[in-house]
């Protein structure tokens, strides 16, 4: 069982790639234990920078020192940093074309029994509707640290939300297929699309090892890549199918499930079933047990599949 959250993978590639690169710098805002920057703020302390809970100061920090030739990731809550600094975000860093990359941490229900105002339901939404701002969900830890690889290699500004808790290995380290802004087909089959992002990939990818002994073929594409969205996956997989699923550990407003309507109705109509967390306070528990009450796991999934298709 992986024991690795995609937070400290991402920590793991930052402080390889610091050896070299001086101009890498990462921000908390009190945080650096939730996010696992501790071994980086220990092994690196003149490129790290305790902001304290102040979440605006953080993002604004980053953004200067990105006009100033740096390298800035700044990790918060994904609940605070969507929320609390969200003109900063949009203004300092992506209206005005700074090379931050944020990371929101625990992000969707990962902080479960804290409540409505620790969850962060809204951020695919809210930072997708931000000109300029690109939006990521890495599934797994090899899928996290192929991304970090690649936001340090151009000079846009990103929103990565990661969860709290390791999740289950999708991938490998000897084969983890990425390819920038383009989603990873991971199964193929003719009778439904699942297309999923995030936590939702894991259990979208047993739900089709669940449907396939019921003789129902199923394509699982992992849509890491909200924003810029893979349209051209998306027509794809659903002109291949005869019902299209989309997951995710979201609002079902504004999210995954919205983008991919959009892109189904106007290319290749077909039946959309959306599954996401309720218009409502959620429930209080573990991730786990969220996800099995709300049905967003692979059981769900695949009777979601069974009913619609």
């Amino acid at each position: 069982m992986n024991k690795i959250p995609n937070r400290q993978a991402i920590c793991e590639v930052l402080m390889e790639k610091a050896k070299e690169d001086r101009d890498i710098v990462v921000l908390c805002s009190d945080s650096r234990g939730s996010a696992s920057f501790t071994p980086f703020a220990e092994n690196y302390p003149e490129q790290f920078i305790e902001v304290g809970i102040a979440e605006q100061d953080l993002v604004s920090i980053a953004a200067g020192l990105a006009k100033c030739g740096k390298k800035p990731f700044a990790a918060s809550p994904a609940c605070f940093l969507s929320t609390r600094s969200y003109e900063q975000a949009k203004v300092d860093c992506a209206y005005s074309d700074t090379n931050v990359t944020l990371i929101g941490i625990s992000g969707g229900i990962s902080y479960g029994a804290l409540g409505m105002s620790h969850h962060s339901a809204q951020d695919i939404a809210a930072m997708s509707a931000i000109p300029n701002m690109r939006v990521y969900l890495p599934s797994d830890r090899h899928q996290a640290a192929k991304l970090t690889e690649a936001l340090l290699q151009d000079q846009k500004t990103a929103y990565v939300r990661v969860g709290r808790n390791p999740v289950e290995d999708i991938y490998s380290e000897e084969d983890c297929p990425f390819e920038m802004d383009r989603a990873t087909v991971i199964n193929e089959g003719t009778d439904a699309a699942i297309i999923a992002c995030g936590e939702m990939v894991k259990p979208a990818v047993e739900a089709a090892a669940l449907l396939k002994e019921q003789g129902i073929g199923v394509t699982v594409v992992d849509m890491y890549c909200v924003k810029p969205l893979d349209r051209a996956a998306i027509i794809k997989a659903a002109e291949n199918a005869k019902l299209v699923v989309t997951a995710e550990e979201h609002a079902p407003f504004g999210g995954l499930g919205s983008m991919v309507c959009q892109v189904v109705a106007a290319n290749c109509p077909k039946k959309v079933v959306n599954l996401s967390l309720p218009d409502a306070p959620v429930i209080t528990g573990t991730s786990k047990e969220v996800f099995d009450h709300y049905g967003l796991n692979a059981e769900g999934i695949a009777k979601t599949v069974r009913e619609n298709i």
